[in-house]
């Protein structure tokens, strides 16, 4: 079994100390114990590999074993992902964490019922951002997906320049498991809302330079496409090699 891993933005030093929520979800969640193994990261690669020390009622004490800086995989992998209603969002970003998303890329479509404006789009970002580090930690990933503030058409078809940029939808003749996929560079994989892409869109984003895949016969919801997809081109890459 892995190592536990809990999350410490400095891991510099040969002696550490988790505090606040993950002190206390270490010792009294988790309830490691002192000899035990257990890993730290710092969300951005840095991984310690310790040795529990001491324990207080919420605080753990750790001796630093090694560390390593884990390289960011190649190709890059971005999720546009169109905002959805519920909770549906959410599990968007932790699903396509948990497959090993680098980026997620909130994208206004047309169709979608929900919007970001203000206050209530700065909590829904948070959200996302939230769940999106919860999931890496769970995941015992070193290196956390950044989520971005969200995006409008306009906006995403200036991020697609320099790109391989796929687009999921039901109608699209080529499929995403035959496709030649990069080795190098980033990969934009957009999944649309509910109610789906636009035919306008999809002229607008395939007139960019992206290309139009499916997945398969079924038509997936829209917060399960892009992990299926990022699963897809991980396993035909040198990610999941």
């Amino acid at each position: 079994m892995t190592a536990p891993l809990f999350l410490h933005d400095d891991l510099s030093g040969d002696r550490l100390v988790l505090r606040g929520p993950e002190g206390r979800h270490a010792a009294t969640v988790r309830r490691v114990r002192v000899g035990e193994a257990v890993d730290l990261a710092d969300g951005r690669g840095t991984r310690a590999r310790c040795e529990v020390a001491g324990l207080g009622q919420d605080c753990v004490e750790l001796r630093v074993l090694s560390r390593q800086l884990e390289p960011e995989p190649a190709p890059r992998l971005v999720l546009v992902q169109a905002l959805a209603k519920g909770d549906r969002g959410e599990q968007a970003v932790e699903l396509a964490t948990e497959v090993g998303i680098d980026e997620v890329v909130p994208w206004s479509a047309e169709r979608c019922i929900v919007r970001w404006e203000g206050v209530r789009g700065e909590r829904a970002l948070a959200r996302w951002r939230s769940t999106a580090r919860e999931a890496a930690k769970q995941s015992r990933r070193a290196r956390h997906p950044v989520v971005t503030s969200w995006v409008d058409t306009p906006d995403l078809l200036a991020r697609m320049t320099g790109t391989t940029t796929l687009v999921l939808h039901e109608q699209a003749t080529a499929a995403l498991a035959g496709l030649d996929l990069p080795a190098a560079g980033e990969v934009l994989l957009v999944v649309g809302p509910e109610g789906g892409i636009t035919d306008r869109e999809l002229a607008q984003l395939t007139g960019a330079g992206g290309q139009a895949v499916r997945l398969g016969s079924s038509v997936l919801r829209t917060s399960t496409a892009g992990a299926a997809a990022a699963a897809v081109v991980s396993a035909r890459t040198v990610r999941w090699s």
